[in-house]
Parts: C-alpha cells; sequence; structure tokens
C-alpha cells in the first residue's frame, strides 16, 4: 500500500539544502571531471552528493525505490517500477558546475502514479530553495523562513522563454516563432522550472532529450505553483518510463 507523501517536500528541501552544503566547497575547486559512458561528465561533487541524498531518502522512507542519475549511469535502470518511487539528480548542471557557473542544483522528486507529487530544488551557489508543501510552491534561502510563490499570467509582448546556454540564434528564433515569446534568456539546470514557478519568466520549450531525474523536481514546484509542463503532443507529461530507460521526449513548460 503506497504511503501517503504528498507533503513531505519540506522534507526533501533539508535533504537538497544538506546536499548542497557538501558540493558548494568543490565548486570552483578544479576538482577531476570524469566522463560516463553516455558522453556526460561526472565529478566528486555528484558522487558526494548523491550518497547522502540516498543514505538521507533511505532512513527517512524505507522501501521506497530510488532512481538516481549516478547510480543508474553506473549500473543501469530497472526495468520495470511500482507506483512511487523518487527521482534524484545530486548536480544538474554538472557543466556550469565545473564551469563555475552558479546555475546548477540539487534535484530531489517524489512520483506517484506517474505524476510528481512533491519535490525540492536547490541552487547552492546563490542559497535558493524551491519546494513544495500543502500543495503550494514556496521558495527559501536555506535554512531561513519561506515565502509562497505562484507563475505569472503570460504577459502579451513581453513573455520571457528560458533557454539552454548552447541555443543557437535561429533556434531561438524559430521557437520564438512558435511560441511567441519576446525575449529568451540563456540558463542551465532544472533552475528553469524554479524561474517559471517563482513568475520570473514565462515558458521552457525543451526540443531535445532529458532524463526523468533532470526535470522531475522542477516539474513539482511549477505546477504546484500554477504552471505547467506538457507533451510535445500536448498531452500529460509521465515519469516512470522504466522500458525507455527514464528517457523523456520533448515538452513545453510554462507559466500560469
Amino acid at each position: 500500500m503506497p504511503i501517503d507523501l504528498t507533503d513531505v517536500g519540506p522534507i526533501l528541501a533539508d535533504i537538497c539544502e544538506d546536499a548542497g552544503r557538501l558540493i558548494l566547497p568543490l565548486w570552483k575547486s578544479g576538482l577531476t571531471v570524469h566522463t560516463k559512458a553516455d558522453e556526460s561528465p561526472v565529478t566528486e561533487a555528484d558522487q558526494r552528493g548523491e550518497a547522502l541524498i540516498l543514505d538521507r531518502l533511505s532512513t527517512a522512507f524505507p522501501g521506497i525505490p530510488i532512481i538516481s542519475e549516478e547510480d543508474a549511469s553506473e549500473f543501469g535502470t530497472p526495468d520495470a517500477i511500482g507506483r512511487q518511487f523518487f527521482l534524484v539528480d545530486p548536480v544538474d548542471g554538472t557543466k556550469a558546475f565545473v564551469r563555475g557557473d552558479p546555475n546548477f542544483t540539487v534535484n530531489i522528486a517524489l512520483i506517484e502514479d506517474g505524476r510528481p507529487i512533491a519535490g525540492a530544488v536547490t541552487a547552492p551557489a546563490t542559497d535558493e530553495t524551491w519546494f513544495t508543501k500543502e500543495s503550494s510552491a514556496w521558495k527559501r534561502a536555506s535554512g531561513g523562513a519561506a515565502k509562497k510563490i505562484a507563475a505569472r499570467a503570460w504577459p502579451d509582448g513581453a513573455a520571457i522563454a528560458l533557454v539552454s546556454h548552447t541555443m543557437k540564434p535561429e533556434t531561438v528564433q524559430a521557437l520564438a516563432d512558435t511560441y511567441g515569446f519576446a525575449t529568451s534568456m540563456p540558463m542551465d539546470s532544472s533552475i528553469k522550472f524554479c524561474r517559471l514557478a517563482e513568475g520570473s519568466a514565462d515558458i521552457y520549450p525543451r526540443h531535445g532529450p532529458t532524463m526523468e531525474w533532470d526535470i522531475a523536481a522542477g516539474h513539482a514546484v511549477l505546477i504546484s505553483a500554477g504552471g505547467e509542463l506538457v507533451s510535445e503532443d500536448g498531452s500529460a507529461f509521465v515519469y516512470g518510463k522504466a522500458d525507455k530507460g527514464f528517457r523523456n521526449g520533448w515538452f513545453v513548460a510554462r507559466g500560469a
């Protein structure tokens, strides 16, 4: 029988912040970067952060499966997953972390029946944490008082899109023609979802692959703030795609 965990966001926020404090001293430290089998980078920060998160989740929520990026990279993903499980990305935006940019995050999401029902995202370099609580979204500095946040309505003629740092200008223009945003801002990691959730931007179109652990926590925060994330064809976005190795297709995330 699945446990009712719909309001575990504050607990996940605490764990994310603890992991963030662990990895932050490694930022700009010149640590060694290794290359995984899929050619993506991994560092000691990813490994240390993941170890802490897995230990804390296993202690707090025994028996609930955890799918985590580095563990999946080393040992593969399961062939099937139950109704309820955690998705963990200990450092989303590893490339930004290695470059010394501040836009990297720690992410934990709880999935139930294919939907993210709770989540937390911490940006250690900027001391920001976003998390779900009582069907709403909140933001705080680590250990500080939290404030409720909400996505904003689409501002006609002034909508801001968040896009990848590596996106070519002609690709950005094609997206602007498709979605009708006025300006774009390059940004790494799941912070993009959180900026939508707090009303700082309006749309994040992702016409390329991601993994479920990359986006689940940010997705949880966004929908709790009144935003949405839909698949390319407009259908609901689902998690637990074990048959696809937990790989996502295209999606569009929007504010209110």
